[in-house]
């Protein structure tokens, strides 16, 4: 049998899976085979039934959803009118990366799998469930699944058994080289992509749009900086309902770019054009000619936490023995519990790491920055406002995040701290966006009840849906809000008292530090089971949660449980039957996050 293509093929929404991939394809690489990696939307899936290999590495989003690079390819895998047969040439794999906090842990790499076989392809592996939650994260089921993949390839095709891998010191080529170039013409390098025609703003085109406001809405001696902060989208095309999501991508700190440019021995202003190696294409981000200022601010994730994969191709350029030798290590899946004690657990960034690797460092090859580091993915906020009650604009409630861990510096989120830093009254300030249709549905009928959970800044997809509402004439609402204190982060508190004093609105209210004992939204569920019952079994009540993925929704969904069997009378298992049902129906529905 000759020596196969190896297709790996990621569905990825934060980048881990695309990661994985590459881990995959460099595997392959250095076994001398013909490795090709694409998006899953990227390639024609088509061609799926003349293929022979195949692994497809892929995670879970929202409720069980797939990852936005993956939905096309999705839509087709599952139409009814593929015959049972038609995979039959293929072998393949299928690698899920997972959170099993989730309940719908890595639902899609399992349904995938489920139906590739349906269509007649021979499975090489049971389906790879990767765990986040695993005290070594997911290259606890990683590690394991790609031994055993390499083994059952061998065995398929014994000539590549025979042949001899590069060493893993050795650097591959790198996938892009630079090409310097000190005459070119300085022409506007931040070319974002806005559409000459009427189309609606996307990731390949996002809207400039320009920032009216940036308030803090917290108290200045509360200990968590929140922000709400508008944009005005005049002349966008960009339309929205309630519960969908903004999309933008953050930039790097300026400090961090100074530091990351003197490390590297890199001129902020130097000028390049990126030529692939092989049949890749050019992040269609960058433009060309483009700086490495621009690079570095706005592409390269230098901020993040690295993965593995960094260290194993910083290990490569290594010449120092001592700095060789603990880079190895981290590579090595025996030293896995030594890298999340130095990266993971103080949330050490890529760039400190560069910094206590000096002499490597040094010795980094421009070509390889972007085979180093992974590209700044999107952040997306729930849209906290309605264009019925504000037209031409756009709103977000932004938590920033900031922590300490056992570094010396805090722990700053990259995009609510680039947002925090965005003063409009000292200029234009202009953020490039697009728009997403979120996960939560609200009811088109008029009289149908909706009740909403949304403690902390989990209420933002709730003032939108309230706003459009009451815009709409839709009055039955009811929302259970929670925070730290009356006084310090009770957001829109002055909306929420017109709305009731509108009657437009139910509001109640647990504020968990303000008294000795504390109060949790889901107590104030409990506390209202009788108006609730009647709602949801007597009106139809949709009920929505939103906010932290930790304990809250759990707490509240058994909260709802208490109050079926308390007014309803059922049983719990028929209360959990309930729950289910609701949720099926969408009648239940949540947007949660970690």
């Amino acid at each position: 049998m000759s020596e196969p293509t190896l297709r790996v093929l990621y569905g990825s929404q934060t980048g881990t899976a695309q990661d994985t991939a590459q881990r995959i394809a460099r595997q392959g690489r250095r076994r001398q085979l013909q490795v090709q990696v694409l998006p899953l939307d990227s390639y024609n899936v088509a061609n799926l039934i003349s293929e022979s290999l195949v692994i497809i590495v892929c995670s879970t989003t929202g409720q069980g959803d797939p990852p936005d690079n993956m939905k096309n390819f999705w839509r087709f895998i599952f139409k009814k009118s593929l015959p049972a047969g038609s995979l039959n040439r293929l072998d393949c794999a299928v690698l899920g990366l997972g959170d099993s906090s989730y309940p719908k842990f890595n639902f899609v790499a399992k349904k995938l799998h489920k139906r590739l076989v349906q269509l007649g392809a021979s499975t090489l592996l049971p389906v790879g469930l990767a765990d986040d939650q695993h005290d070594l994260g997911s290259d606890a089921v990683i590690d394991p699944w790609l031994t055993s993949l390499w083994v059952k390839l061998f065995a398929l095709y014994p000539s590549l058994a025979e042949v001899i891998p590069l060493r893993e010191d050795e650097a591959l080529p790198p996938t892009y080289t630079f090409h310097f170039q000190d005459d070119v013409k300085d022409e506007r390098e931040d070319r974002l992509g806005i559409p000459t025609e009427q189309t609606a703003p996307s990731q390949s085109h996002p809207f400039p749009s320009r920032l009216v406001s940036n308030r803090r809405v917290t108290d200045t001696s509360h200990f968590q900086d929140v922000r709400h902060i508008e944009f005005d989208i005049t002349g966008s095309n960009i339309e929205f309902a309630a519960g969908d999501v903004v999309m933008m991508f953050p930039c790097n700190a300026p400090e961090n770019v100074q530091q990351f440019c003197q490390l590297l021995r890199l001129d902020p202003e130097a000028r390049f054009i990126l030529r692939a190696t092989e049949n890749t294409a050019v992040p269609a981000r960058l433009p060309q000619p483009c700086t490495v200022r621009h690079l570095v601010e706005r592409y390269l994730d230098i901020a993040a936490v690295p993965r593995r994969s960094f260290f194993e191709l910083l290990s490569t350029f290594a010449t120092n023995e001592l700095e060789h030798e603990k880079l190895v290590e981290f590579s090595s899946a025996v030293g896995q519990e030594e890298l999340h004690s130095y990266c993971n657990r103080p949330k050490r960034t890529a760039l400190e790491v560069l910094a206590d690797f000096p002499h490597t460092t040094a010795e980094l090859k421009v070509d390889y920055l972007l085979d180093l580091f992974p590209e700044i993915q999107p952040r997306s906020f729930s849209i906290a406002s309605s264009l019925q009650a504000h037209p031409n604009r756009l709103q977000i409630l932004v938590a920033v995040v900031r922590y300490k861990t056992k570094m010396y510096k805090p722990r700053e989120g990259l995009c609510s701290t680039w947002l925090a830093s965005l003063n409009p009254e000292q200029g234009d300030v202009s953020v490039p966006l697009w728009v997403k249709k979120g996960s939560l549905r609200f009811p088109k009928e008029k009289d149908t009840p909706v009740i909403m959970v949304g403690p902390g800044t989990g209420v933002a997809p709730f003032r939108s849906a309230l706003q459009e509402r009451i815009a709409e004439g839709k009055t039955a609402n009811v929302l259970f809000f929670g925070c730290r204190s009356e006084s310090k982060d009770f957001y829109f508190r002055s909306e929420w008292e017109e709305m009731m004093e509108a009657g437009h609105l139910s509001l109640f209210t647990a504020f968990s530090r303000d008294k000795e004992e504390k109060v949790y939204v889901q107590q104030r569920v409990r506390e209202n089971a009788e108006l609730l019952w009647d709602l949801i079994a007597n009106k139809g009540a949709c009920f929505y949660i939103a906010g932290n993925a930790k304990q809250m929704p759990a707490s509240v969904c058994d909260a709802l449980k208490e109050v079926f069997q308390q007014e309803g009378g059922v049983s719990a298992e028929e209360a959990e039957q309930m729950l289910t049902a609701m949720e099926r129906t969408g009648r239940l529905q949540s947007e949660t996050w970690s």
